[in-house]
């Protein structure tokens, strides 16, 4: 097993988790309704990507009695 044979100082420490810091999101704009949505994922609000439906929402899918 590897041992280290001098001690890292705080310095050397902290200088290489200096790119381990969280960076905070740049939310987007959706074409469609206009809600904040991360980039490059389908819209929370509305369910639009890239200008077309992906996914419908709850509310607006009718479904019929014989259905269930």
């Amino acid at each position: 097993m590897a041992v280290q044979q001098n001690r890292k100082t705080r310095s050397r420490r902290d200088m290489r988790r200096s790119h381990d810091a969280l960076v905070a999101a740049n939310p987007n704009e959706c074409s469609n309704c206009g809600e904040l949505k991360r980039p490059h994922h389908v819209c929370p609000s509305c369910g639009h990507y890239d200008g077309r439906e992906v996914v419908a929402r709850a509310s607006d899918v009718v479904l019929d009695e014989d259905a269930a």
